[in-house]
């Protein structure tokens, strides 16, 4: 698990990566402080979500979210 957010409040899911990669398509779920991020050729979809709303998710993210079949808030 890992913060969603900086210190300085920047988001760490990013739209593309700026480090060199060495697992390509490796990773399909990320677990942070608040939601769980289902990632595939489709985007990025929120699981769940702990102590904000999907809306209040994508003010807090550079990334185009949506929910997941039964999102849990």
């Amino acid at each position: 698990m890992m913060t969603l957010l900086t210190r300085d409040g920047v988001s760490k899911l990013v739209e593309a990566c700026t480090y060199p990669l060495t697992g390509i398509g490796c990773v399909t779920r990320v677990y942070t402080d608040k939601a769980v991020f289902l990632l595939g050729p489709d985007g990025a979809r929120v699981r769940e979500t702990f102590g904000c709303t999907l809306e209040e998710l994508q003010a807090m993210v550079p990334v185009p979210l949506t929910a997941a079949p039964a999102v849990e808030q």
